[in-house]
């Protein structure tokens, strides 16, 4: 390919809506164009990166038996009615009519799809186990879209599903495509992907693990163990409290506080640290508008995932009105209007003499102890895991918070689709069941982008070669020259027949301008073929890493390549 014939343009200056590097190199290197919030086209490029990253995928699912098909985009709203998931999943779902009258949904994931595929082939249960998996255009209208092709509208995964007809078989497969997974990363050129645990949010699922790239730029937290190998989205992370027993505790006392609204206000106020404090984080639920009220220790933070994990539904932010029988900023546990749902955090658990809402306004309580004017109540883990807390898994309060790009996820869905949509299977036992499924992606897109914030400096990317749109850049430096054009002309086609993948740079332009262009290019070889060093029967091949570089006779100049690249 000549860079005189490519489409798109290359230029200098950084795109004000641009913040992260991957996002400035890609509009700034040509490789795509916004299109709208969220939405981008594709150039050459970027086309070629990302069809070297399918392929990658495709060669690891086929190794573990999956076999790929394609879902439609466009799918009757009916499907998601059959699983529930219609009304359930919040305007991140795509929703419309079509001239028939009959609802519609673009598809941010396709395990209704899948289901309605094979549900009639799955009768038996000696075709189990299987696996089917697709790369697909996908749909999800994020409310906020940022990063280039770090959060997306429209996006393209691989997404697999396997069916089996027990937990031991799901089980194990899941474990191959998890392996499969750490392969892919390493064969696109990021191997630092760790695993964590995660949530499996609309999913479903009683399993689920992420694949982070860890970087500052992330749109996810991720607790990590300073002590263990421990590492979890902190949407998922368990948290662990420890509330030391109070000296002696004071009664239950009925405060004036006039003005003092929130935990800071009231903290001040009463000269208390904020673990002595309970506060109230008010929602709705999305469906019916009743009212869920979760205390928790006054220095947590409501996690609004494990929220929607137990109440089975997204939780909105409420609007406190004069019928809900709340005091909005003196909330409290004792004498709460009994209509609503109400949900502890375990970070009560245990604690004492704290100051928290009377549900009166301008008053508060101290001495409040949970044990004591509650009883027996149930404690959930409904809070987010903090930097310094307890681990998990080892005990130790070494956990620390960092930032990571999620570039792929798995799930154990058990029966969540297949009991609803009604696929069943005749057993060795004679009696019908449910298949038992598993869900595995890849974003595409998104793992380019993941590679190019890995691998760049300054000037632009530094695709490894697995997927570098190209392998080698030819730059001629004096096209005017007609020895130097005639070399690189030679050369291009020797490289070419070699079986290379070559972008010439065959353009009348300052050395310069090529040369900030093939950073931009970001390609692993470098020739560079200039008057001089042909006069000298020489051509210069560097590393687009500026690891290495060196003179390389011409006739010996393939060979050379074709060793650096190997």
């Amino acid at each position: 390919m000549k860079v005189s014939a490519i489409v798109g343009e290359r230029f200098k200056e950084t795109p004000s809506e641009c913040v992260i590097d991957s996002h400035i190199f890609m509009i700034r290197g040509g490789y795509m164009k916004y299109v709208a919030g969220g939405i981008y086209s594709q150039l050459l490029p970027l086309r070629r990166i990302t069809r070297k990253i399918e392929d990658i995928i495709r060669e690891e699912m086929d190794a573990i038996d999956g076999q790929e098909v394609l879902f439609p985009v466009a799918l009757p709203g009916s499907l998601w009615q059959e699983s529930g998931r219609y009304e359930s999943v919040g305007p991140e779902l795509l929703r419309f009519t079509d001239r028939g009258g009959t609802p519609m949904v673009l598809g941010m994931t396709h395990e209704e799809a899948a289901v309605q595929l094979v549900r009639e082939y799955g009768q038996s249960y000696q075709r189990y186990p299987f696996m089917i998996y697709q790369i697909q255009t996908k749909f999800r209208d994020e409310a906020r879209p940022r990063g280039g092709l770090i959060r997306v509208r429209e996006f393209t995964m691989k997404d697999a599903y396997s069916f089996h007809t027990s937990q031991e078989d799901l089980d194990a497969c899941y474990r191959r495509c998890l392996e499969a997974y750490k392969r892919i990363y390493e064969r696109v050129g990021l191997p630092e992907v760790v695993t964590v645990e995660s949530d499996s949010g609309m999913m479903g699922g009683a399993v689920s693990h992420e694949f982070m790239y860890l970087t500052p730029v992330g749109e996810d937290s991720i607790a990590v163990c300073g002590s263990c190998d421990y590492r979890a989205n902190v949407e998922a992370a368990e948290v662990i409290v420890e509330n030391p027993p109070a000296e002696a505790l004071s009664p239950l006392t009925l405060v004036e506080t006039p003005g003092v609204q929130t935990i800071e206000e009231l903290c001040a106020f009463l000269e208390l640290p904020e673990e002595r404090t309970c506060k109230a984080v008010v929602y709705q639920r999305r469906e019916s508008g009743g009212y869920v009220i979760l205390f928790l220790r006054g220095d947590m933070e409501a996690n609004e995932t494990k929220l929607a994990g137990l109440l089975g539904e997204e939780p909105v932010p409420a609007a406190i009105d004069e019928d809900s029988g709340l005091v909005a900023g003196y909330i409290g546990p004792c004498g709460l209007d009994a209509r609503h749902t109400v949900l502890y955090d375990r970070s009560l658990a245990g604690a004492g003499n704290l100051a928290g809402g009377a549900n009166r306004h301008g008053f508060h309580y101290t001495g409040f102890t949970p044990a004591r004017e509650l009883g027996d109540v149930e404690y959930h883990d409904l809070s987010k895991v903090r930097d310094g807390g307890l681990c998990p898994q080892c005990g130790k309060a070494a956990l620390t918070i960092s930032r990571g790009i999620e570039v792929g996820n798995i799930f154990q869905l058990g029966d969540k689709y297949t009991r609803p949509m009604g696929m069943q299977y005749a057993g060795g036992d004679g009696e019908q069941h449910h298949p038992v499924m598993g869900c595995y992606g890849i974003g595409v897109g998104r793992l380019a982008a993941s590679v190019c914030e890995a691998r760049h400096d300054e000037n632009g990317p530094i695709w490894p070669a697995a997927i570098a749109p190209w392998q080698v850049a030819l730059c001629c430096l004096r096209a005017d020259d007609e020895k130097a054009k005639s070399c690189a002309d030679e050369l291009y086609g020797r490289l070419t027949e070699a079986g290379l993948e070559v972008l010439y740079d065959d353009r009348s332009v300052s050395a310069g301008v090529m040369f900030s262009d093939a950073d931009l290019f970001g390609l692993p070889v470098r020739v560079i073929v200039s008057p001089r060093n042909v006069e000298a029967g020489r051509i210069e091949v560097a590393a687009r890493d500026k690891s290495w570089q060196e003179l390389v006779p011409v006739d010996e100049l393939v060979e050379a390549v074709k060793k650096r690249l190997a």
